[in-house]
């Protein structure tokens, strides 16, 4: 990397700490040459503490390291992105950003939907919608139309037509983060059992 210490003040760089897995901003520190050798050697991340005045490898002391995965400097050759896996907490707060937001995977859309499905299964007793009658018919009716979704979406993988194969995808998804809810799960859980069985 073309790296330039020499733009910024006494030599340090910005250093934007990214979590790998959920893409989360952890933190931000700084850099100098000697902080971004020590990472690369170590492969644990390792600031210039501007309060100490010496080089700073989180972690030190707590253990909550910073293992590094990637690191990658911007276009002006002046900011790094490090992704990282962290260990524990990483805001000295106890926090798992210094932002004081959880560290948890998000899906966007996806994880919104999650979220509405839930408070509709939390207010299915007053909530009249699809979502909330469902919850109230209860888990065999639910695990039904998951079944009956899937049927839909096998019949319409051997057509042609692309809009209703994806029309019914949409409806299969959509019920199976239902039955998830159901059962006091959400995909987060399925996909750390597919982390599991990654070779």
């Amino acid at each position: 990397m073309n790296i330039d210490f020499s733009k910024s003040a006494h030599g340090l760089i910005p250093a934007i700490i990214q979590d790998n897995e959920t893409k989360t901003v952890l933190m931000l520190g700084y850099m100098n040459a000697e902080a971004y050798q020590k990472t690369i050697d170590t492969q644990k991340v390792t600031f210039f503490s501007r309060s100490k005045q010496r080089l700073w490898t989180k972690g030190e002391e707590s253990g909550n390291f910073l293992n590094l995965v990637d690191i990658k400097i911007d276009c002006d050759n002046d900011t790094f992105l490090v992704k990282v896996n962290p260990v524990g907490p990483t805001c000295h707060t106890g926090t798992d950003n210094c932002w004081q937001d959880s560290n948890n995977q998000e899906y966007g859309f996806i994880s919104k939907l999650e979220n509405t499905i839930k408070n509709r299964k939390e207010n299915a007793s007053s909530d009249k919608s699809y979502v909330a009658s469902l919850f109230e018919k209860g888990i065999n009716k639910i695990a039904q139309k998951v079944g009956e979704e899937a049927v839909e979406v096998v019949i319409e993988a051997k057509d042609n037509n692309d809009h209703l194969f994806l029309n019914e995808s949409a409806d299969l998804l959509f019920h199976y983060l239902i039955l998830l809810q159901a059962k006091g799960f959400q995909l987060n859980d399925v996909v750390s059992i597919l982390k599991e069985r990654e070779k």
